[in-house]
């Protein structure tokens, strides 16, 4: 049982959190950047329900990676080296292909990193 309340439960309270952040986040606010990006380079931008099945598996496997890496870190070093592993990176490939729109980061990397902080404060506080 404690290893449900010590390991299921922080990961999946976690996993909620970043799913309803990262929802409130790409289709309140910054929506209309993305959809205007895309119809610049010519695309349509993907937001069928397999998209966010596959953004639910991601807001999974970023709680697990944020449950790691707080084993062995403080709060403030679990934040920002999970931000850069999942943000920054992200942001990095996705402006490379050309299909990042650069000014959804004025909204993106504060919200991201108090996605982070929070998911971590979930995290640590559970376990």
């Amino acid at each position: 049982m404690e290893h449900i309340t010590k390991t299921i439960l922080p990961i999946f309270l976690a996993t909620i959190w970043i799913s309803i952040s990262e929802f409130v986040r790409n289709e309140f606010l910054v929506k209309s950047f993305w959809i205007k990006h895309y119809q610049d380079i010519g695309f349509t931008f993907p937001s069928e329900p397999i998209n966010g099945a596959v953004w639910g598996i991601w807001s999974l496997l970023f709680a697990v990676a944020i449950f790691i890496i707080a084993k062995k870190f403080t709060v403030t070093q679990t934040v920002f080296l999970s931000w850069f592993v999942a943000f920054v990176m992200m942001w990095f490939v996705i402006g490379n292909l050309g299909v990042l729109p650069y000014g959804l980061l004025l909204y993106a990397i504060p919200l991201s990193l108090l996605e982070c902080y929070i998911a971590t404060v979930i995290i640590k506080k559970l376990t």
